[in-house]
């Protein structure tokens, strides 16, 4: 019995030591079901678990919230439009609050990102509200309002 209760503990603390990825992270943080939600609808979930490294700009439930229920739901079922407003809130590469300064960045989807840093960090307007969010393929910046590329 004990040898089955160290192989136990061993397992766990090996699934515990195991590095999330972007998806993953996102899951786990609970704040982001209408952005997993999203992905899944545009097949971008595998995209996100992939090796990267990524920058995403993750906006919270809250402020997905902040759309329209129609206009949600008319996104979530337009696939193209769901992913282009998707890869607009993600740039390659990995890049740390200490990284960020203002200006334009180019997003996955093609267009840019205008970055502000005066008076704390906003993307294209909406506030970077917890940053530095690490996982094994990149990182999460959290915002609060959904991003729309123009």
């Amino acid at each position: 019995m004990k040898k089955f209760i160290v192989a136990a503990a061993l397992t766990l603390a090996a699934v515990s030591a195991q590095a999330k990825d972007i998806v993953d992270t996102a899951v786990a943080a609970g704040s982001f079901k209408t952005l997993v939600t999203a992905l899944q609808a545009a097949g971008l979930v595998d995209t996100l678990k992939g090796k990267g490294p990524f920058t995403v700009f993750a906006p919270t439930d809250d402020a997905f919230a902040k759309i329209p229920k129609a206009d949600l739901d008319a996104l979530l079922k337009d696939k193209a439009k769901l992913t282009a407003v998707l890869t607009y809130h993600v740039v390659p590469g990995r890049v740390l609050s200490k990284d960020i300064k203002p200006g334009k960045v180019k997003t996955v989807q093609g267009s840019e990102l205008t970055i502000a840093t005066a008076g704390g960090v906003t993307v294209d307007g909406a506030k970077v509200t917890s940053a530095d969010v690490m996982a094994d393929n990149g990182v999460i910046h959290v915002i609060d309002t959904v991003l729309m590329p123009k």
